[in-house]
């Protein structure tokens, strides 16, 4: 590939705060118990991968809309000023609202969508991240408050951009 292109996937995936319960074991009469926090709040996280070096681009919002997508475009932009970036996305809402279709037309050079067919999460890496993401944060993990899942999403972003090649494994991107 060109030194001076990008080939990255990318996706959004939201992170309600409730206890996500798996098949466990546990010892006769010693169920595990998930107090509910009583409420249904949940963040949003964008992110990026490039599947030839496993580095990785985050970026956790409130809520997944066309601004906020625009938002992190800016950010990979930002990164990356002088590269071609060929973005591999899904076919989502917000991947065309009319406000990213004019910043597209504004920044056009910058940027190449590749839209994937509906409906074929398989072909994206990027989801085999987000299950990477649930089975480590919040399967089977019983976190006391909002606060306590915020830091564990920070420790396992912190955690993957450190171990690229942790990320290409994961992703079965490695050779």
């Amino acid at each position: 590939m060109d030194p001076d292109t990008v080939l990255l996937y990318l996706d959004e995936t939201h992170i309600r705060f409730y206890h996500v319960l798996r098949s466990t074991w546990s010892e006769v009469g010693l169920q595990k118990q998930a107090p509910p926090f009583g409420h249904h709040v949940h963040a949003s996280l964008f992110g990026a991968v490039n599947i030839y070096d496993g580095e990785t681009v985050l970026h956790q919002t409130t809520t997944a809309n066309a601004a906020t997508f625009l938002d992190f475009l800016r950010m990979l932009k930002e990164r990356d000023p002088d590269r071609l970036m060929g973005l591999v996305l899904v076919n989502a809402r917000i991947h065309h609202a009319k406000m990213v279709k004019e910043f597209w037309q504004e920044e056009g050079q910058c940027f190449h969508f590749i839209y994937l067919p509906l409906y074929s999460p398989q072909l994206n890496p990027i989801e085999r991240l987000w299950k990477w993401r649930r089975d480590t944060v919040m399967a089977n993990v019983f976190h006391k408050d909002r606060n306590d899942i915020i830091q564990a999403i920070t420790r396992f972003v912190n955690y993957i951009h450190e171990r690229p090649e942790e990320v290409l494994q994961r992703l079965g991107c490695a050779g």
